[in-house]
């Protein structure tokens, strides 16, 4: 068996491209561009690169985004005035703010600040308290684009075996409960399981998020399994690989997702797509999606 590749990048072109007919739909109805406000303090290298990513993909859906890079040396004070700001802005329909920060400023006091409605990370304490009971106002984004994923790719989720490895706030954890929403039943892994093969073959459905490249090699996934590797590396020749031995669990896989080209595109579309609801929103509309 050689697994079917899942094309994230297809997805997340056919995703926006619903979006931006939807954002042309709110501008020519209701005179409203959803906008979104990307906080970005100090000057990380990668972050850069990410916000780029994210201000590029939102002017191609036609979304309004604003940059507020601020110095690595802001007080934390500055910077919860400039989220108070924000959250009072009519224009700005999600606020975003560039992980990681720097190590004076206490992440929860920002994230926690931010208005709920305008939380388009999914990050905040509301917001990861709902997806216990399925009642969170905006899922976090990359769980949120497993399972659309999934969706696309039509995998059954109801009763199976799902093992995610990897337990972080951001990715782990969500996931797991997203999955447990739809009736899958779930394990979660983390640095301290022991004898990590013993639970990843049984799984039906394998997500790992560990940040590991390599991790998980062909003797620790049954036949026929789906995996969908979250995981991004850089090795030092500069490639960038995943935390599953992509081209040895491929021949055993009936789907998998690559790095790059998988999970990492869908990641930035389901930020435009909780963007675009909170605008939908803004103007009394009930999106179903």
């Amino acid at each position: 068996m050689t697994a079917r590749i899942i094309d994230g990048k297809a997805v997340a072109r056919k995703l926006r491209a619903e979006y931006a007919a939807r954002v042309e739909h709110l501008k020519s109805r209701f005179g409203v561009q959803p906008g979104i406000a990307v906080i970005l303090v100090g000057d990380n290298p990668a972050s850069q690169v990410y916000v780029r990513n994210k201000i590029q993909a939102c002017k191609e859906s036609g979304i309004h985004s604003e940059l507020h890079h601020m110095p690595a040396t802001t007080p934390e004070a500055e910077l919860l005035a400039r989220i108070d700001a924000l959250n009072a802005d009519p224009k700005v329909h999600g606020i975003l703010v560039q992980l990681p920060l720097p190590q004076h400023i206490v992440v929860s006091h920002v994230l926690e600040r931010i208005a709920v409605e305008k939380d388009v990370d999914g990050f905040h304490l509301y917001n990861v308290g709902g997806l216990v009971t399925g009642n969170t106002v905006f899922p976090p984004c990359t769980p949120y684009g497993v399972q659309k994923l999934l969706e696309y790719e039509k995998v059954e989720i109801e009763g199976r075996n799902v093992v995610v490895v990897g337990a972080s706030n951001i990715v782990g954890k969500p996931m797991a409960l997203m999955l447990m929403q739809q009736d899958a039943t779930v394990c979660i892994c983390h640095k301290k399981t022991r004898d990590l093969a013993q639970f990843t073959m049984l799984a039906d459905i394998l997500v790992v998020a560990a940040g590991v490249p390599g991790l998980i090699v062909p003797q620790m996934v049954k036949t026929g399994v789906v995996v969908i590797d979250v995981g991004i590396n850089r090795l030092p020749d500069g490639r960038l690989v995943g935390d599953v031995d992509f081209e040895g669990v491929r021949k055993k896989a009936s789907l998998i997702s690559p790095v790059p080209g998988g999970v990492g595109p869908m990641t930035i579309t389901m930020l435009l797509h909780n963007t675009l609801i909170s605008a939908e929103r803004s103007v009394g509309l009930t999106p179903n999606d």
